[in-house]
This record gives structure tokens, sequence and C-alpha cells, in this order.
């Protein structure tokens, strides 16, 4: 692969503008084709096999319009309810594009009215944003009327679009972060532009993929919080190489292709961890989140391919522009990113490895203890900070019809297999459910196939109560009758991702453990690596159950208190996380491998090569903890979670994982990390022959 890496680079070095040329017109073709072929993002949050989805089928099947998304518009005065006003908000309801009917409900003391929003369409057709731009205009003469006015239901709830503030503050703290490790704008750019060409042609594919498969509106997000952060690291990783190679003294050309074969073939490998991990989530069992996974993956793939490319052009092309006018005029000299800090810090874990293998694993073990304590649950606009449109609705609903109104269970029967008695005393049973705050009419299709009355609960829909009765009720349900709605889909997904999570880590531990043996050559390495970011991730799994169930830490984060995370959330994270970490893991890893093949020395090649990554792997690391924290400034709860998660796993690995417990673990274990069975191709042979001692000598700087 190096070989065919060199080539690559020195092509593409050789033809920058050819390169840039063609990379334009693939990225004004795949805009192109997405903007005349795409197809529209869908939250199609079913669950192949389960009650909510058997009774959703049925629904679509028999009873379209009750399959219809809903919304509710919420009014509570102090004194009694104006009923001028909320005629009026009824009549610009139903004129609304979509509405197919609207009802009003009045609470027991008058002064709150709801008016429940049908439209004809499923939630996955509804065209969010502008729908609920237009529940908000409709219910403006409730607000003049000098009612508290919510906004809330499905329709508000389900808008998980991406605000903008994250990309912003990844891409100014990127920038900043540049030009303060590289001192050259030029060179701090570059990194910016394959990102930005990356997220292009990536972004674009994911629409074209929605014309052919449901891919959920978190999509982009969970794309562009990935490959923004990767797509400014692997440049930096190759820039950093190309600028050691023309310090060497290589000419642009060659530089480029040296840092292609070496910095590129780790990026390639990396790439390859980052997909196999987003990828696992095919393993889940649910196929929007199946999607979700190879939506990001076409990301990753257009990063890897942008910075293999055309970053060795853009970088010939920049001769030595790459670095600052000082050092090009002579008045300062030019540095790599060798670090004499972790070089000692090397030194003194290798020297009492023990020791610091027990600290970092003591230290991780205790940020990953909270996460026991780890409640799933749903998360819906009661996790909201306090004054947003569609909390407010939630909380009016709750003071004056229940907690249970904001998340009714929908009972959906055949009525070729339950008759009428039984279709009542089906009804009578759960009405008399502990648990259950009433159940509405029937409500019966116009051919007669199917049935469907509501209930609702005592508790709100994040209470373990409402999950418990949800499984109670699933459970007694005679064949022909199931369960769905918002919440009862929630739990069913919560338990299909409970049940798939350990098949889909073994996957992706199985195929990352192959993937590494063979880029490493080493059966222990790879063992030590995956080993060392499930402490990561657990410790990241920690630091969330922190930030969200705490009310410290929900304050923190910007919530009004402690929340659930999201049944969907250790799954998901886990994919994100430990391609992530393995990314830093990869690059450490083959500069060691690098230097113990030309010494046969281990200790010497761990301090070596934790001096010359440790500078570039914690500027890509803060580039990554600023884009997740750009996220985390994110109003919805679920991109919140996301990235705390993504902003802890990724601080903690690049602190202590990488600087402590990685060396220390490489130091104990000496040449054994570098075992291969022979039946898998190893040698009996001696290793490499150590070098002199002392430390080995690096490239005296000097410009061309």
């Amino acid at each position: 692969m190096t070989c065919v890496l060199r080539s690559i680079g020195r092509a593409c070095a050789r033809h920058p503008w050819r390169t840039l040329g063609a990379w334009l017109a693939v990225l004004a073709a795949v805009i192109g084709l997405s903007a005349a072929l795409g197809g529209t993002l869908r939250d199609q949050m079913t669950v192949p096999g389960t009650s909510s989805d058997r009774a959703t089928g049925r629904l679509l099947a028999g009873f379209p319009v009750e399959a219809g998304a809903r919304a509710h518009v919420v009014a509570a005065w102090r004194g009694p309810a104006d009923p001028a006003a909320v005629a009026t908000a009824g009549a610009a309801l139903s004129r609304l594009d979509g509405v197919r009917a609207v009802e009003d409900r009045t609470s027991p003391d008058g002064r709150t009215v709801m008016l429940l929003v049908r439209y004809h369409a499923e939630i996955a057709d509804v065209p969010l944003q502008r729908a609920t731009d237009q529940l908000t205009a409709a219910a403006r003469p409730l607000a003049d009327s000098g009612a508290r006015v919510g906004v809330g239901g499905e329709v508000p709830e389900s808008i998980q679009g991406p605000n903008g503030v994250a990309e912003t503050v990844g891409v100014v703290a990127a920038l900043v972060i540049l030009l303060l490790a590289f001192g050259s704008a030029l060179a701090a750019g570059l990194p910016l532009v394959m990102a930005g060409f990356g997220l292009g042609v990536g972004l674009s594919l994911i629409t074209l993929l929605a014309s052919i498969v449901d891919v959920n509106t978190v999509s982009p997000t969970l794309g562009s919080m990935i490959g923004l952060g990767i797509g400014i690291d692997y440049a930096l990783f190759i820039v950093a190489r190309h600028r050691d190679a023309l310090i060497a003294g290589r000419d642009p050309v060659d530089a480029a292709a040296e840092a292609t074969a070496t910095a590129g073939r780790s990026v390639v490998f990396a790439g390859g961890t980052v997909l196999i991990a987003i990828t696992g989530l095919a393993f889940s069992g649910i196929p929007s989140f199946a999607s979700m996974g190879f939506a990001a993956g076409l990301v990753v793939l257009c990063t890897v391919l942008v910075s293999i490319t055309l970053l060795p052009g853009l970088l010939a092309a920049a001769g030595h522009r790459v670095f600052g006018r000082r050092v090009r005029r002579g008045r300062r000299p030019a540095t790599s990113f060798r670090s004499a800090r972790a070089e000692r810090l090397g030194r003194a874990v290798v020297r009492r490895p023990a020791l610091w293998l027990a600290v970092s694993t003591v230290a991780l073990l205790a940020l990953a203890a909270p996460a026991l304590d780890m409640r799933l649950g749903q998360n819906d606009a009661g996790s909201e900070r306090a004054g947003r449109p569609t909390r407010q609705a939630y909380d009016l609903v709750a003071a004056a019809f229940g907690s249970g109104a904001n998340g009714p269970l929908a009972v959906v029967v055949d009525r070729g297999a339950i008759a009428e008695p039984g279709l009542a005393a089906l009804r009578n049973r759960i009405a008399a459910t502990p648990g259950v705050a009433g159940v509405s009419p029937v409500a019966t299709s116009p051919d007669g196939t199917t049935a469907v009355f509501q209930a609702v609960p005592t508790t709100g829909p994040q209470d373990e109560r409402t999950r418990d009765l949800v499984r109670r009720l699933q459970a007694d349900l005679p064949p022909g009758a199931d369960l769905t709605g918002p919440t009862a889909a929630i739990v069913d997904m919560t338990g299909r991702l409970g049940g798939r999570l350990w098949l889909v880590i073994g996957v992706v531990l199985a195929t990352t453990y192959a993937l590494l043996v063979f880029v490493f050559r080493s059966v222990v390495l790879p063992l030590k690596a995956v080993l060392t970011n499930l402490l990561s991730v657990s410790a990241a799994y920690g630091v969330m159950t922190l930030a969200f169930q705490t009310e410290w830490g929900a304050r923190l984060v910007g919530l009004g208190g402690p929340v659930p995370i999201a049944g969907w959330a250790p799954m998901v994270l886990f994919a994100i996380l430990f391609g992530l970490s393995m990314d830093y893991e990869v690059f450490l890893l083959s500069r060691v491998r690098e230097r113990y093949e030309r010494t046969g020395d281990n200790s010497g090649s761990v301090v070596a090569g934790l001096a010359d990554t440790t500078r570039i792997i914690t500027s890509a690391g803060a580039i990554m903890v600023a884009v997740a924290l750009g996220f985390a400034l994110d109003p919805s709860v679920m991109v919140k979670i996301v990235g705390v998660g993504m902003a802890a796993a990724i601080l903690i690995d690049i602190t202590i994982t990488r600087l402590l417990l990685v060396p220390a673990a490489m130091a104990l274990l000496g040449d054994r990390n570098w075992y291969l069975p022979s039946w898998l191709g190893g040698t009996r042979g001696p290793v490499p022959a150590p070098a002199p001692a002392g430390r080995v000598p690096t490239p005296e700087p000097a410009l061309r």
C-alpha cells in the first residue's frame, strides 16, 4: 500500500491544477445531481417485528388518516379562555397546508385550551420547519389575547437539524489552533479546505442516498460532526509530515509523495477504523440507524479520498509557503512537530510503566464508574430548557391535562381477530390498568377492518413507570392488538438497541482487530489498542452520565435539570467514539512501528513515537473537542448528547489514554507488542538490530 500511495501522491503533486480541477468537477457534479435527483430526509423510526411497527402498519393499511402526523397549540389564560381567540386560531390552523382536522380540548378549570392539529401525511413526509413556522403564526391570535402559548407535538419536536453554531465554532477554533501550530495562514487553511471538499461531496451523496432509502434528519448533523473533525485532522497529519520532509531537504513534489506514503497510509487505515465503527450500526436491527451509519460513512470515505489526492497536489503547488514568512526568509529556523516535553514524559512513563499503567487505569475506571447508574429513557420536549416553545407547550399540557397527555398510547386492533365484545372488554381492561389515567372512545376505519383508541398514562413519557406500563400492556394484549405512538415506539427501539448492543460491539471490535493485525503485523498490539479504547469510551459514558443526570451537570450543558439519556445513545456513541479514538491510536502506533522497524528498541520507539506525534495529536484533538463542544451548544438534547460524549471521549483519549496508558502498556509488553504467529506470516528470526544507545538523531532543519 505504501508504494501505491506514494505513486498517487507523486502523480497528484506533479499535476496539482489538474487534480484540483478534477475535484471541483466532482464537487459540482455531485451537488448538481443532489439538487436534481436527491431525496428528502425522513425520520422513519420503525423497529421491524415489534408491536409498535405492527400497529403502525395496520393503521397505514386500514386507517391511514390515523397514521398522520400530529401537533398541538396550547394556550393558557389566567382567567377563563377567550372563545373568540380560540375560534380565530382554530380557523387559521385548519387552513394550513396538509392539515386534515383541528380539534379543541378544554381543561377542567376552563383556563387552558389545546388545539389538536392532525395532518394527512405521516411525520416522515411533513416539512417540519415550514409546518412549525405555520403553526406558530396561526397561534398568534391566542398570544394577542393575553394567553401563554406553546407549540408542541411530534411535528415541532422532530426538528433535529443543525443550527450552524456548531460548524461555526468548530471552524473558528480549528483556524486558531492551526495558525498557532503551523505559523502559516496557507498551511492552516489547507486542512479547512480539505474538510470543506469532503463535507461538500459527502453531504451531497447523503442527499442522493435519501432518494434510494430512508435517511433520517440527524444523518447530515452526524456526518458534519465527524467529517469536519476528521477532515481537518487527516489533513493536519499529512501537512505536518510534508513539512518534516521539506525540512529534511526534499523538494515539494517528493515531500508530498513521502507524506502521502507515510501519513497518508495512517489516514487510510484510521479512516478504515472509523468506517468499520460507524457502519457497525447496520447490525442494530433498525433500518434508520443502518442508513445513518452508511450516510456518515460516505462523508468519511470522501474525506479520506480528498486527503490522499487533492491535498498532495495543493501541498506541492504551495511549495515552501507552508512555512511562515519569517521561516522562508531565514529569520526563524524551521521546526518539526517533535515535542521535547512529550519525550520527557515518555521517558518517565517507560521507566516506571507499572505505576503509570495503574494510575491511568484507575483514573479511567473512576471516570467510567458513574455510567453504572446511567438511566436510559426518552428525550422529548420535557428535556429541553425552559422558555422554548416546545417545552412551554409540554409544561402547559402537563399542568392542565396531566403528564401522560404528552405521550398518549394508541391501541390498534384488527377487527378480524377481535370481535365487538372482545374489543369492549379490551378497552375496559386497559382503562382499569394501574398507570392508565383514561381511554378514549373507539374509532373504526371506514372499511371496518381496524379499530383504534387511545390510552393516556398517568405519568409522562420520560418516566420509568410509563416505560413499565408500555411493557405490561404489550405483554397483556391479545393477538390482533398492538400498541403504538411515539412513546411506545421509543420503548420498542430502546429494547431492540439494548438487545443488539453487544452484537454491534462484538462485530466492530472483531473487524477492527483484524484490520489492525494486518496494519501492524502483530496480534498483541491490536488487542491492547482495542482494550484501551474501550476504556476511553467507557470513561466518556461516565462523563455523559454526570453531565445529563446530575443537577449541576445538566445546568452546565444548558438544560433545566437531569434528563434520561436516550436509549440509542450507547450504541450510536460507541460507533462514533470508538472509531475516533482509534484514529489517534493508529497515528501514534504507526510512528512507533516505523521507529521500531529501524531500531528494534521497543522502549525507545515508544518514547520517540510519543515525541513525534503528541503535538500533532493534541492539536487534532483540540480541534475535535472544539467541534464537539459546538454541537453541545445545539438546543436539541439528542445533538447535545452526541456533542458532550464526543468531546469527553476525545479529551480523555488525548490525555490519559494516549499520554499515559498506551506508552505504559507498550513498555510493559516490550517486544511482545510485535508478536505475530508464524501461521499468520510472522517470523521466528531476530528483530532488527537496536540502534546505539542514546537518542535517535533527527534531521537538521534545512530549507532550500
